[in-house]
């Protein structure tokens, strides 16, 4: 014997108990379901074709007894113990009954605990009803399913909200164990999603229209549009149709199985706010005969069944969970460990599509920003930082060393390469002026050469103004090594070539002065200083000033010479030469200054001496100009960015450069090819 207990009405008839009588039986009443009714039938349909074949239960016939619950857990405990009791008054002709070997209750999650918690000691099987909480066997040993637990549901429903990129979303539970378990598994699931959940409404078809309202202001009052509702249809309706009275239509639901297909909400009126609900439904095949059986309904039908307890318990209890076949269809049936079958589902959608969310999906370029005091969905997207990027997350990620962000802030781009360049306007100016001043030098030391008998030639020692003019054409060359692409061998050849040719510059400034002091010394009474410094100790002063500068280039090449090197910065890649050691690097500028210290004060000591042409003044003033030049060229080097550096370090050498050019050759020139009546012995010897 099979016992079926199924909501056909949706609620009791009100009775009040005197307790001075018998009480009244029990009356269901309310909306007839025709949903459960055809539970019933099918349920009936199922027994008769057990029995038809003699392959499933052989010399066994199932027979069947059915009762409403009114949908109520009171009354589906009470129908339960009236299945599994003995009647208490039994007609002479009435044929005797065999008890229930299982029971088929109810589609209520609240309903079917109670029975499992009443009749789970007497090891009664049960199925039915998909709450997650009846796959607990410690507390349910005997319940077994033919429909999915929720607890799929809830995982397939937060899988449908994640897949529309839904994370702001409402929901509304039945005040039962199935909305409630319901709704704590999606939320469960939904977390772990990133999804949040505004808000939990709660209803049920006993409520009073008050606490309906309350609900609908919720709804109201939020800023949510997709609202989930895990709720069955009897208890949900009273919701919908004050959702429709007060014309809220901007709202996607998504539904439960439990309402989804449901005949009484599916009217044009209540589609005018819940068109477009999406939900998932158990799911749906043709079974052979089942509509002529249907179509057959009558209160005739035979229900004789005779059936043999132990039989059935023993079916239940020791085959039932290994139980696995093929049906008709061609799909496997079984239980798992916790009597629950293979879940599947088909997907239900009212032709409404919705997408709502506290804060829209950050563009690329934005990352989140949380609102504080507000849920982790809601957020303000502010731009990256320069530097990061978003092109696929919220949140900004560092570009490597190399690259930097574009200005939409989705893209790393390499960075720009920066260096002092040929092709660029200031490195075009330094290169014509470095060529100009190497030319004019060149020409000088022509002019010299024609010229070198002439009075003012011979006056300024021809041998060293040659040799200063060289040097001078190789100090206009040198910048050429700092324009273009740093290399290793241009990084060591640019410092090293500058040290060496103005060591040789200012030596030969030096040898000139020092010949300018012996000289009018010589003309002193007992003084004999001019004799002792001729030409060879000249070229000597020269060749040794100039050699002690290449001794410290070459330990500065060897111990820790200059580099290319790479400086990160915010969008470029300064390509520069490191000095390699700062320490050699300044020994060289400082034995540099040394000499053109000594050659300064040897020359300004000597700037009053008589005669018309006194070279101690140009070279003084030549001095002054030079070392101004590199006194102000340090700070001005250290404070310069990028490829600034590099210039100023140029300008520093020209600057220089043509300073010692103009101050020392300049007069020369003038009075060789616009004042030539001077160019002779008498006017150079003369006084002022």
């Amino acid at each position: 014997m099979i016992g079926g207990i199924f909501p056909v009405f949706n609620k009791q008839e009100d009775s009040s108990a005197s307790f001075v009588k018998e009480p009244d039986k029990v009356k269901c009443a309310g909306v007839f379901d025709l949903r459960a009714f055809r539970w019933t039938q099918v349920m009936m349909f199922a027994i008769d074709e057990i029995n038809k074949d003699s392959s499933l239960l052989p010399n066994v016939s199932l027979g069947y007894r059915i009762l409403d619950s009114c949908a109520s857990p009171t009354n589906t405990i009470r129908a339960a113990l009236t299945l599994v009791s003995s009647p208490v008054e039994i007609e002479p002709t009435a044929p005797c009954l065999p008890t229930i070997s299982a029971l088929i209750a109810e589609s209520g999650s609240s309903q079917s605990l109670a029975v499992a918690g009443t009749l789970g000691p007497f090891r009664v099987p049960m199925y039915f009803s998909t709450c997650a909480c009846l796959s607990d066997k410690g507390k349910y040993p005997t319940f077994f399913r033919t429909i999915p637990s929720d607890y799929h549901q809830a995982k397939a429903l937060a899988a449908l909200v994640k897949h529309f990129g839904w994370t702001w979303i409402g929901a509304i539970q039945s005040d039962n164990d199935y909305g409630r378990n319901g709704v704590q598994a999606f939320t469960e699931e939904v977390k772990k999603l990133g999804v949040c959940i505004a808000f939990v409404g709660t209803v049920l078809r006993t409520y009073p229209s008050s606490k309906i309202l309350d609900v609908v202001d919720m709804i109201k009052q939020s800023t949510v549009q997709v609202i989930l509702s895990f709720v069955p249809e009897g208890d949900l309706y009273p919701l919908m149709r004050e959702v429709v009275r007060q014309n809220i239509t901007h709202i996607q639901w998504i539904a439960s199985e439990a309402w989804i297909t449901a005949a009484r909400p599916s009217t044009p009126e209540i589609y005018s706010s819940f068109g477009g609900a999406i939900g998932f439904v158990v799911r749906k095949m043709a079974i052979p005969k089942l509509r002529h059986f249907l179509m057959g309904i009558s209160p005739y039908t035979d229900r004789k069944a005779a059936f043999v307890r132990d039989f059935w318990e023993k079916m239940v209890s020791d085959q039932l969970k290994t139980v696995h076949f093929i049906n008709q269809f061609g799909e496997a049936v079984f239980f798992d460990g916790n009597g629950d079958p293979p879940a599947s589902y088909d997907v239900i959608n009212w032709q409404l599509r919705a997408g709502q969310v506290c804060s829209q999906i950050c563009p690329v370029g934005t990352r989140k920003a949380q609102i504080k005091g507000k849920s982790v969905c809601c957020f303000d997207c502010i731009p990256c930082a320069d530097g990061t990027i978003a092109n696929a997350t919220a949140d900004c990620s560092p570009c490597p060393q190399e690259y930097w962000s574009n200005d939409g802030r989705d893209q790393c781009i390499l960075k720009t390469v920066e260096f002092l360049s040929y092709h660029e306007p200031m490195g075009i100016a330094l290169t014509m002026v470095s060529l100009l001043g190497a030319c004019l030098s060149f020409a000088t030391m022509l002019v010299f050469i024609h010229y070198k008998d002439t009075p003012v030639v011979k006056a300024s020692n021809s041998e060293l103004s040659s040799l200063l003019l060289f040097s001078l054409f190789l100090c206009f060359l040198c910048p050429l090594t700092f324009i273009g692409r740093p290399t290793a061998w241009t990084c060591m050849l640019r410092h090293t070539a500058f040290g060496v040719t103005f060591a040789l510059c200012i030596s030969c400034m030096l040898g000139k002065t020092i010949v300018v002091v012996t000289a009018f010394r010589a003309t002193l009474p007992g003084n004999n200083v001019a004799g002792k410094f001729g030409p060879s100790q000249q070229r000597i002063i020269v060749c040794s000033c100039t050699v002690v500068q290449i001794f410290i280039c070459v330990l500065w090449l060897n111990l820790n010479p200059p580099y290319r090197d790479f400086r990160y910065s915010h969008r470029k890649i300064v390509l520069e030469c490191n000095t390699g050691s700062e320490t050699a690097f300044y020994a060289v500028l400082g034995y540099i200054g040394i000499l053109a210290g000594i050659c300064l004060v040897l020359a300004f000591l000597s700037r009053k001496l008589p005669d018309n042409f006194n070279e101690a003044k140009f070279i003084t003033f030549s001095m002054l100009i030079f070392c101004a030049v590199w006194i102000t060229f340090i700070p001005a080097y250290v404070s310069s960015p990028g490829k600034f550096t590099v210039a100023v370090e140029i300008f520093a050498i020209l600057s220089s450069a043509f300073g010692l050019l103009i101050c020392i050759f300049a007069p020369k020139c003038y009075i060789l090819f616009i004042k030539p009546e001077r160019n002779t012995k008498k006017h150079v010897m003369g006084r002022n």
